[in-house]
């Protein structure tokens, strides 16, 4: 991979991230369009490492929400924050278990598949717009929500799903305030994101010798700059705005990608 083809997918991963658009997605539909060959694996590894760098955007940006929860927790007290971190914890269940156990089943969908990346882009438009038609409340995300909630991010690991438009509209959709909803999807990926590059260090799956190291470097501090700004700007955006409109872009993207793969 060029390293101008990698500051310009570390830009999408870092923009994309946030917008319930999927970020995996437009990762992939950009390497379709850059003519990037690399082989499932070091592909598989480029997005790891833009994730890595979005989740150390989204930690910044939570800085103080996340140094309340150590708090919190070092308190040793059942209270908000532990309860918090309980929810979190369960919510990676379903995403660890599809990490452990058929991550080379995964792999097979990245690579520039355009035309699954569209289907799956058209599936992220429906959770969407049925998302925008619920009910805002000021109900908090339950036990019970954040296993639902984690299924639909264990979905979302496939490219084209939004992981943060899945879970937002999951936990939207079982009757939970937008503004809680989307705070806790922004910060449940953080412990699944360092989990999987833990258990790659192990694995030796990360090392000097997957893929190009500056080109890696290059794509982690672009995903990481653009994350921080787009995180910033999205805390607002989404809490605000329509889902119907990211709904539309989807669709429109998806019908595109399809449209494309089959030419």
């Amino acid at each position: 991979m060029e390293v101008f083809d990698a500051i310009i997918l570390g830009i999408i991963q870092g923009l994309t991230e946030f917008l319930p658009v999927s970020s995996s997605g437009h990762l992939e539909l950009g390497k379709a369009i850059l003519g990037d060959t690399t082989v499932g694996e070091e592909s598989m590894m480029f997005t790891v490492v833009l994730h890595f760098a979005t989740a150390l955007s989204t930690i910044f940006v939570f800085r103080k929400d996340i140094a309340e929860i150590i708090t919190g927790l070092l308190k040793f007290e059942w209270n908000e924050e532990t309860q918090f971190v309980a929810k979190i914890m369960l919510s990676t269940i379903p995403a660890v278990i599809i990490g452990l156990f058929f991550e080379e089943q995964l792999e097979q969908f990245f690579g520039g598949k355009v035309t699954f990346v569209g289907f799956m882009l058209l599936i992220t438009a429906v959770l969407l717009w049925l998302a925008d038609k619920a009910k805002n409340t000021n109900k908090p995300v339950s036990y019970k929500n954040s296993i639902v909630i984690g299924i639909s991010q264990a979905i979302a690991m496939l490219p084209g799903i939004s992981r943060s438009g899945a879970t937002i509209a999951t936990s939207v959709l079982l009757g939970n305030d937008k503004s809680k909803a989307a705070r806790f999807s922004f910060l449940m990926v953080i412990p699944l994101i360092f989990g999987k590059i833990g258990k790659d260090m192990l694995d030796g799956a990360i090392s000097t010798q997957t893929g190009n190291g500056t080109a890696l470097g290059v794509g982690f501090v672009a995903a990481l700059i653009s994350g921080y700004f787009a995180c910033t700007w999205m805390i607002a955006l989404v809490k605000k705005s329509k889902l119907s409109y990211f709904a539309l872009y989807c669709l429109v993207v998806g019908i595109i990608a399809i449209s494309v793969g089959f030419l």
